[in-house]
């Protein structure tokens, strides 16, 4: 048996201001402190190893619960964020022409290879979630912290529910209708005696109680 403790990166500004972010912010005071909470927790949890996504916010989150485990931390671009258009990097979640793009991506993934501009498609998304649970399987570690990011988190969930059979309809519900909080813990299992298919479940989903 494999567990995989998914944990989102601690809050951003962009987070706080609910404003679409790429790759390079950092915590805010109160992700810092989220990050230490979470790392309180983590040494009481099973793990022998971390990765992290490479982006900055999620790099200091991962160091933070290393510097509270003691544990090794190796960091994989296969864990990132979804690359969202770049037009709406620094809008508000509520503004017009942000949610229009949105929209048009998502009705996209009706097509797997349909691209607005120059995000990810439905296609690389999907692809790049199996080859994630595909890289923590072969991991020789039972017992795995994964810190990465919203959205990406939600897409990996729902890659290990529909696997291969995910459809573009499926991800637009699992995206709209879960909430992950920041620095909340999300974990996965791998049973190999489990029927083909069937190996990957969810046991834990969005549990932040350290938080308060």
């Amino acid at each position: 048996m494999k567990t995989i403790y998914f944990v989102r990166h601690g809050e951003t500004e962009f987070n706080q201001k609910k404003t679409s972010q790429g790759p390079d912010s950092s915590l805010n005071n109160t992700g810092i402190e989220q990050a230490y909470k979470i790392a309180e927790r983590a040494k009481n949890l099973p793990i022998e190893l971390i990765i992290s996504s490479t982006y900055p916010r999620a790099k200091q989150t991962a160091e933070i619960i290393q510097e509270k485990t003691d544990l090794s931390l190796e960091y994989s671009e296969l864990f990132v964020e979804r690359k969202n258009p770049s037009v709406i990097i620094g809008k508000k979640y509520n503004d017009p022409e942000a949610i229009k793009i949105k929209e048009a991506v998502y009705a996209g993934y009706s097509d797997p290879n349909f691209r607005h501009s120059d995000e990810e498609t439905f296609q690389e998304l999907k692809s790049r979630a199996l080859a994630g649970l595909d890289f923590l399987k072969n991991k020789s570690e039972n017992n795995i912290l994964v810190v990465t990011h919203g959205m990406f988190l939600k897409i990996l969930v729902a890659t290990t529910i529909f696997g291969e059979d995910l459809q573009g309809k499926e991800l637009y519900n699992f995206i709209h209708h879960m909430h992950v909080t920041n620095t909340s813990i999300t974990a996965i299992c791998y049973d190999e005696t489990k029927m083909e298919g069937k190996q990957w479940y969810v046991w834990i989903w969005n549990d932040h109680a350290h938080l308060g």
